[in-house]
């Protein structure tokens, strides 16, 4: 509910992706604004002031446009991409993913460790199971996704380690309602852009561990 007590209704409205064609809702999709100084910028939280330029929340669309010019196609004037624009998008969202999670643990709606997940995944709704991308599959398998939640593991140990202040973090969790669903929604684009062979160069991160 919004702060009147007015129900808020979720934004269906669609765009126009520049790669593909393709006509979708914007949650599957990432704004982009050039700046006064006709840079591309992302707009992660779809706030920045100009037109927006859409593209799917997917790697290869985006290096799709990056390849064929279709930024400065869209905007209809030169346009400068910067370097590793995919790259730059991961860490933004990877950094708004974390601050939600944050958010979620400090309202009470967010837990960290195998046997507090577990035991929320037996005991009450859970939206999203979290598990890093490098932690070991042997650990990760124990855990199951509830039917209705979503599973993501397209951040890292460290990654969900700062978002519940610690060390590293190999599984979280969660509840339904709160910020879960705005998770789901930036994990989604996320987990398009980030190729899970990428991260961590291999290695694997065996337990949750807490702050020194």
């Amino acid at each position: 509910m919004s702060r009147g007590g007015a129900t808020k209704t979720k934004d269906t409205s669609e765009r126009r992706c520049i790669a593909t064609g393709d006509t979708a809702p914007k949650a599957g999709l990432l704004r982009f604004v050039v700046s006064p100084e006709n840079v591309v910028t992302p707009d992660i939280l779809e706030r920045l002031p100009g037109r927006g330029i859409w593209c799917s929340a997917d790697r290869a669309a985006v290096e799709l446009a990056v390849k064929k010019n279709l930024f400065s196609r869209s905007a209809k004037a030169q346009v400068t991409v910067p370097d590793d624009l995919v790259g730059t998008l991961e860490t933004l969202l990877a950094r708004r993913i974390g601050d939600l999670i944050a958010l979620a643990r400090k309202s009470g709606d967010a837990v960290a460790g195998f046997e507090k997940v577990k035991d929320w995944l037996a005991t009450r709704p859970v939206r999203v199971l979290l598990q890093a991308s490098d932690g070991s599959e042997r650990g990760k398998s124990k855990l199951w996704t509830p039917e209705g939640a979503r599973y993501f593991d397209c951040l890292t140990a460290f990654e969900l380690g700062l978002a519940f202040g610690r060390e590293t973090v190999i599984h979280g969790a969660l509840a339904t309602g709160g910020l879960g669903d705005r998770v789901v929604e930036e994990g989604a684009k996320l987990q398009g852009l980030r190729p899970k062979t990428s991260l961590n160069n291999g290695k694997t991160v065996g337990k949750d561990k807490k702050d020194a």
